[in-house]
């Protein structure tokens, strides 16, 4: 997929991108590449690839959702940015959270949103167990999303504690996201949360699957969850 096949794509899903956006998305293909070579950020680097897998594939999430009604976003685990900045670009208005274990990745965001000029970001260099805990941060945020982090089981726990009541907890996935969802059933319900809708979809030219669910939280999540840092993965609520 190439930048105007990108940008048409979006168009036909009623998400036009200025000039000023696709210059963004741009830049961020140059950074992530020439910042690639120092750390490990992606092993997507081919120039279309990144503008499927990662932008297109990012900004899927609004083609389910209506992220102009959505205000503040935390994304756990982003890496190098996915999905949240793909959605900053095409909705300005948003305010991102960001939250990584890795410090060098969040020296990467920090960089990219100097250089695209995204306002009202924040990057926060912590476990995401611990930043659930943080009475700053958790039930704060209106939508909680996490891509391709861990099994849904673990996310949930990492997710939920974060999304304020009435919030969304929005699961993007690929390859065994039923089964996923199966198995995560308690933990959503333990959570506080319920599923709404989930959406099955492919990626546009190369056909692979895709899977975006939306859980409401209905209720407070129990203050023991998260867990310490560690746990949720080796001891999933199952």
């Amino acid at each position: 997929m190439n930048p105007e096949q990108f940008k048409q794509a979006l168009a036909e899903k009623g998400i036009e991108l200025n000039n000023t956006q696709m210059a963004q998305f741009d830049h961020y293909y140059q950074l992530l590449v020439e910042w690639n070579q120092k750390m490990n950020l992606t092993a997507i680097t081919e120039k279309q690839e990144v503008y499927l897998k990662h932008f297109y594939d990012s900004v899927s999430a609004a083609f389910f959702m209506d992220f102009t009604k959505v205000e503040t976003i935390c994304d756990v685990g982003s890496g190098a940015g996915f999905p949240s900045i793909p959605l900053k670009i095409c909705f300005p208005h948003l305010k991102i959270s960001i939250v990584d274990s890795l410090n060098k990745r969040i020296t990467f965001l920090h960089t990219l949103a100097e250089k695209l000029g995204l306002e009202q970001t924040a990057f926060y260099h912590d476990r995401a167990e611990n930043f659930g805990q943080n009475k700053q941060h958790r039930a704060s945020f209106d939508l909680v999303t996490a891509r391709a982090v861990a099994r849904m089981s673990v996310l949930s726990e990492l997710c939920m504690p974060l999304v304020k009541k009435d919030g969304i907890f929005l699961v993007m996935k690929a390859a065994q996201a039923e089964e996923e969802l199966q198995v995560a059933q308690k933990a959503i319900t333990l959570l506080g949360g319920k599923l709404e809708e989930k959406f099955a979809f492919q990626l546009p030219l190369e056909g692979s699957d895709r899977y975006i669910y939306t859980i409401r939280k209905t209720k407070e999540t129990p203050n023991k969850y998260p867990r310490k840092a560690g746990t949720p993965n080796k001891q999933p609520i199952e």
